[in-house]
């Protein structure tokens, strides 16, 4: 991107007259003037973030096999909670592991062998005889999602046009959440079979998804262009930006801005990259370090995963108590999870990044304080012998739905969108991967908590918790988020460089279709406001 100071210059009849020249801030930009869309970025995006499938569908499918799992095998609860949300600490390995392995053999290669540990780790849990075996399993699943949750994103920015990228890097969490509904599904589906069997089925089911994910990678997914360009392999990355840009003009700057981001000595695998992210980071890197980290903590902080894992026992206490009917009410958690992520998705560009993820966060504490106030009623009633009210058992179940909705329409997929976009080129892998393992620890300690804490503070405490916590996210949210929409990768060092010290900070943009060598050929000038 070409850079300069501002000077007065009146644009040549042809500039005026050449679309490539025309190029205007895209979040200024109104629905006529809008880029066409690139269908096969569109469909490698949507490929890529299908390995996000694979924590979705683990993370719900315990819910429900837990409860048949516990009777087959004779587990205790404790048991069942460390089983429960141990996957996102063994995914710790895959997720710091994954930006170095993808940095070293390509994003390509690294989905690949997410796609093969995890269903490895899926016919380990379906083949396991007791409870160790299942924590082996469990262990190696945990992996493959690891990996899948940092690549998904990373390759998907590195992939989309600026103009969209918020719509197709939401696509991670749009089929997370579609996992998620799955898993439930599953659950529902086998729950009149017999329990040394039913569950056994509903972790099978979980192996499929990574074969035809890994036949459609190899056989139909380019190597991310920014890679390639690490790589040195330039006309090979030159090659793969022709199939997914909206013109060879566009392809042609984008190689010119993605080989100046890449450049500044850092080696081709990747290495060094942990002391550029955390002992010497320029304040802008560190700006977006603390940005990532603070976003994936409060991702999982304001209980997301105590919901989703444990639905079933929350709709127990709130008076729900046949089988059935709490793996039904689970289902359509998944069913408003996922309905809702398709929201965000068609809103992420057109809307902002801040407005959506500062309402989502308003909307999960609303409904996180009703929740707690209901079971709070509920309990107090329970505890006195009086029979539970309808509106507090209704309310209970609305605040649930109302409490994902809002998740997955905002915070749900920001994490992954804003995180992958945020880095530099040179450290965006492993940066991602760092945040990605702040969303895994916190996802852990979450999820292996929530029995123990519901049991000493009352389930309606640990609800009223959840809400101090996403509280102080929004506060978070608000004070060190700048707004990324419209930016191009390659310019988010200047929106985290200038955002903080000025509040706003205006940037010249050359026009599409010139080098950055170009200065006097009459090309018009965009201001972009940060």
């Amino acid at each position: 991107m070409s850079l300069s100071p501002s000077r007065p210059s009146l644009p040549s009849s042809e500039s005026m007259d050449s679309p490539k020249t025309q190029q205007k801030d895209i979040s200024d930009q109104s629905p006529a003037k809008k880029p066409a869309r690139n269908w096969y970025a569109f469909a490698c995006a949507l490929l890529a973030s299908m390995t996000s499938v694979l924590l979705g569908y683990d993370v719900a499918v315990m819910s429900g096999a837990a409860i048949f799992i516990k009777d087959d095998l004779h587990v205790s609860d404790t048991k069942l909670e460390i089983l429960a949300g141990i996957i996102n600490i063994y995914s710790l390995i895959g997720s710091l592991a994954a930006g170095r392995t993808s940095d070293w053999i390509g994003r390509r290669y690294t989905m690949v062998l997410a796609a093969a540990i995890f269903f490895v780790g899926a016919i380990l849990m379906c083949l396991a005889t007791n409870y160790a075996f299942l924590m082996v399993g469990r262990f190696i699943a945990g992996v493959g999602v690891g990996y899948a949750l940092v690549i998904a994103p990373v390759y998907t920015a590195e992939i989309a046009p600026a103009s969209a990228r918020g719509f197709l890097t939401s696509f991670p969490e749009v089929f997370i959440n579609f996992g998620v509904l799955l898993g439930y599904i599953s659950n529902f589906a086998f729950a009149g079979v017999p329990n040394y069997l039913n569950w056994r089925l509903m972790f099978l089911v979980g192996a499929i998804p990574p074969v035809f994910l890994a036949v459609g990678v190899l056989l139909l997914m380019p190597e991310s262009p920014r890679w390639l360009v690490m790589q040195g392999r330039h006309a090979a990355a030159a090659t793969v930006l022709a199939r997914i840009s909206t013109s060879p003009e566009e392809a042609e700057l984008q190689l010119e801005e993605i080989k100046a981001a890449a450049a500044g000595g850092h080696s081709i695998h990747g290495e060094g990259v942990w002391k550029e992210l955390l002992l010497r980071p320029t304040p802008s890197v560190r700006r977006v370090l603390l940005a990532a980290i603070g976003l994936q903590f409060f991702h999982q902080a304001s209980g997301i995963d105590s919901v989703v894992l444990y639905s079933p026992r929350i709709f127990e206490k709130a008076g729900i108590t046949s089988k059935s009917q709490k793996l039904g009410a689970t289902v359509a958690v998944g069913f408003t999870k996922t309905a809702f992520i398709l929201v965000a998705t068609f809103l992420l560009d057109r809307v902002g990044r801040r407005p959506l993820l500062l309402s989502s966060a308003g909307g999960m504490v609303a409904s996180l304080l009703a929740l707690a106030s209901a079971l709070l009623v509920i309990e107090r009633r329970g505890n006195d012998g009086r029979k539970i009210p309808k509106p507090a058992l209704g309310l209970s179940i609305a605040t649930v739905l109302t409490f994902v909705a809002s998740f997955a329409m905002g915070l749900g997929p920001m994490a992954w969108v804003y995180s992958s976009e945020i880095f530099p080129i040179r450290l965006r892998a492993q940066g991602t991967s760092l945040g990605t393992a702040t969303n895994r620890v916190m996802g852990g300690v979450v999820s292996m908590t929530f029995i123990s804490l519901y049991k000493a503070i009352t389930i309606s405490g640990s609800f009223f918790l959840y809400a101090g916590l996403a509280s102080a996210g929004w506060v978070f949210f608000y004070v060190m988020l700048p707004e990324t929409k419209g930016r191009t990768l390659e310019d988010m060092e200047e929106v985290f460089g200038g955002w903080k010290e000025t509040g706003t900070k205006e940037v010249e943009v050359a026009g599409v279709g010139h080098g950055a060598g170009d200065e006097d050929d009459g090309e018009t000038k965009t201001v972009l406001t940060v």
